[in-house]
């Protein structure tokens, strides 16, 4: 049974660890998501971006896939199916999907009508049991065809957010999505402080999880980030471990040509990916 993100993001802040959030592209994909979550006993959020929802033929979809296969997997460990970077009509499709968790990203918008559309969402998020994610600032990188050149979160405009009632925020530091250059020069921990100052204990995420260095996490972590969303990572170990097989002439060899063998190395990647960052973020027997 899907659950709503707030309970597993407010124990995992009182707890001085975070909770990981997956991005799904396929059956494939959460199958190794979910199956390294009840290994682990750890509570995982599965984001699906709307590129992905799309491609997976719609968030009706996804949900009927994830609700079938964590039942056919006795999988009973908390899981929150998230739509991540959420356009305002997104959002809504997903609550009738059957999604326990959404992401409106109105940062785009000027602060006056990010925060009157995230007033609307979590009203109505709320009336349904679904947490909601908001955010302030902008996330580097491309996600989607949406381009984020980095700025910063204002404290006093995630205090504004906040006050609206939203389960956890997404505050711009200076994080990235995709690869982070070689010239980045790390998070704005002084912005994560300020911001910190300004809305209390509600729990903050770290999107862009890709690629920053470990005491940059933990250090995070002791400020109040309680979700770290990790997509790129799954996305280049499945393409190495998949290439690998390939150029090995695995796929060649008697029927290595067959999707269920051709995919499983990948697959078997993100396993391994998922348990790193999990063992990171200190979710371990956490569910």
């Amino acid at each position: 049974m899907l659950v709503s993100a707030k309970e597993m993001l407010n124990k995992a802040r009182e707890g001085k660890y975070a909770v990981g959030q997956f991005n799904i592209n396929n059956l494939e994909w959460t199958k190794s998501i979910l199956l390294t979550s009840q290994e682990l006993q750890s509570p995982v959020i599965l984001g699906v971006s709307e590129g992905a929802g799309k491609y997976m033929t719609g968030f009706k979809t996804v949900a009927a896939m994830v609700k079938a296969m964590m039942e056919e997997l006795n999988i009973t460990v908390p899981v929150a199916l998230h739509l991540d970077h959420g356009t305002y009509e997104g959002c809504y499709k997903c609550i009738k999907a059957g999604f326990s968790s959404i992401m409106f990203d109105g940062s785009h918008y000027p602060i006056e009508e990010n925060i009157e559309k995230t007033k609307e969402l979590v009203k109505i998020a709320h009336a349904m049991g679904l947490s909601l994610e908001a955010e302030v600032g902008s996330i580097g990188g491309e996600e989607d065809g949406v381009v984020g050149m980095g700025e910063c979160a204002d404290p006093a405009e995630c205090k504004a957010i906040a006050d609206l009632g939203v389960d956890f925020l997404a505050a711009g530091i200076g994080n990235i999505h995709g690869k982070y250059p070689a010239n980045w020069p790390g998070l704005r921990f002084d912005v994560l402080e300020a911001v910190k100052a300004q809305v209390g204990d509600m729990p903050l995420v770290l999107h862009g999880g890709t690629g920053i260095p470990e005491d940059m996490i933990k250090k995070a972590i002791s400020l109040g980030v309680a979700k770290i969303n990790v997509n790129t990572e799954c996305q280049l170990t499945f393409a190495e471990a998949t290439r690998k097989y390939i150029e090995a002439g695995k796929d060649q060899q008697g029927k290595g040509y067959d999707p269920r063998k051709l995919l499983a190395p990948g697959a078997e990647a993100i396993k391994g990916t998922v348990k790193e960052k999990m063992e990171l973020f200190g979710s371990v027997g956490k569910a």
